[in-house]
């Protein structure tokens, strides 16, 4: 992957989406973090979490995010969908750092001109990497977590992919999962509801507990089947199915908890809108380590 020296990522959300001011931020995220009733957890390999503005989603956010033991994690893969850019693939950033207002998160470029290597991911332009939300929103969240470790950060926007695509993802990234020390980050919302998503019959909460359960059996034709039954306006969607495939082309035997739920609105009129979000834990099970 061809690059110009050493580059970084701007926070391009700061100060719109979240605050820009490093001390407000900081005690944001702490006061989130210190409602969250979750625990660490030393076998977490994977954790789902939302990416709308903080003021909807940081609290929720927070509830995953609690459950990260920094001492367990040396790298972190945060694969977030694309809202704007068009694409069947995932993409690989050309950056070496990401900003926040708390400082900046070292890319881990050996790892992504690896993945390069595979001819099958494209390179993001950074005027595209820039424009996406679904990763920034995380990138707060993940140094406030990790302040003080030595650690790598290897993100991926993921396109609406098709089955072949996500099994040749899936089987590529599987390695990457079974390895200690490595965490992946799933960024997604899940039910969007409102004029511009159309018209959805069942409740809200039922709809995404239909979702958390497809997604709780691990199970990647279970998920799409539900997503093709129900059409749910889950925007990471394309993510959380690359995650449930790495998964199951991995060695890791792994059960999921969801451990928050909640609406931006609640809406009591077919034109009112809200978009939900959820905050899941992915861990190995203990006692079916070889």
């Amino acid at each position: 992957m061809k690059r110009k020296g050493a580059s970084v990522r701007r926070a391009a959300k700061a100060g719109s989406w979240y605050s820009e001011e490093e001390a407000l931020l900081r005690s944001e995220l702490d006061s989130w973090l210190a409602a969250a009733n979750t625990s660490s957890s030393p076998n977490l390999k994977a954790l789902i979490a939302p990416h709308a503005g903080y003021s909807y989603s940081g609290p929720t956010a927070a509830y995953a995010y609690k459950g990260i033991d920094p001492s367990k994690v040396k790298r972190i893969f945060l694969l977030g969908p694309s809202h704007y850019l068009s694409s069947d693939t995932c993409l690989l950033s050309r950056m070496d750092e990401y900003e926040t207002p708390l400082g900046n998160i070292k890319l881990d470029r050996l790892v992504i001109d690896e993945l390069a290597k595979a001819k099958e991911f494209d390179v993001l332009d950074q005027e595209d990497e820039e424009q996406e939300h679904s990763l920034e929103l995380h990138l707060p969240y993940i140094y406030r977590m990790m302040e003080g470790q030595d650690f790598l950060l290897v993100p991926i926007m993921v396109g609406h992919m098709d089955n072949k695509a996500l099994s040749t993802f899936g089987k590529i990234l599987s390695k990457y999962f079974e390895q200690p020390e490595t965490l992946f980050i799933i960024s997604t919302d899940f039910c969007h509801w409102g004029s511009s998503c159309g018209e959805i019959w069942q409740s809200i909460e039922e709809l995404d507990s239909k979702g958390m359960k497809a997604i709780e059996t691990l199970s990647t034709e279970n998920f799409l089947s539900y997503l093709k039954q129900y059409k749910n306006t889950i925007c990471g969607r394309h993510c959380v199915a690359l995650l449930l495939e790495t998964i199951a082309q991995s060695s890791v035997k792994a059960g999921v908890r969801f451990v928050h739920y909640a609406q931006s609105s609640r809406c009591k009129k077919k034109n009112d809108s809200s978009v939900s979000y959820v905050s899941g834990l992915i861990e190995e099970k203990q006692s079916e380590k070889s």
